[in-house]
């Protein structure tokens, strides 16, 4: 066992998701700092064990990292609200599947991925929401000059 190698893998798994956590909780998102941690940290954690588990037999490797983007998976689905105004979450949820390939980054050693990936996810969630923002109320601007059009 790489004891010190994989506590790095660890350590910065939490401080990643921490990254990314910190902005979803300033958002006020339901999947904020503390979700956003354990989420990477228990990829890296569960990549990790497999990494070790699979020692010679790198089919089991493969087999568990598919498994942790499936429970992933259920958890982002989870985020995901429908109701009458349309669909709310989706962010939310793709951020939980991103954190997730941190996380598995970080337990494979690839810390550079893992580095620049949450660099620009939070470019992303940070940037694209002042343009998203000016791009939604053009969109519900739209719809209500539509609706008045409606015969119904």
């Amino acid at each position: 066992m790489a004891w010190p190698e994989d506590l790095l893998s660890v350590i910065l798994a939490v401080v990643f998701g921490a990254m990314i956590g910190m902005e979803r909780e300033f958002h006020g998102k339901a999947a904020g700092l503390r979700t956003n941690i354990l989420i990477c940290l228990g990829a890296a954690v569960f990549t990790i064990i497999s990494r070790q588990m699979a020692t010679g037999a790198e089919g089991s490797l493969t087999r568990i990292a598919a498994q942790i983007v499936t429970g992933v998976g259920f958890l982002g689905a989870g985020a995901i609200i429908q109701d009458r105004g349309g669909v709310h979450g989706l962010t939310t949820a793709a951020t939980i599947w991103l954190v997730a390939s941190i996380g598995m980054a970080c337990g494979a050693r690839f810390y550079q991925l893992a580095f620049v990936t949450t660099v620009i996810a939070i470019i992303v969630l940070l940037g694209l929401a002042k343009l998203a923002r000016p791009l939604e109320h053009h969109y519900e601007q739209n719809n209500r000059d539509n609706s008045s059009d409606d015969p119904l």
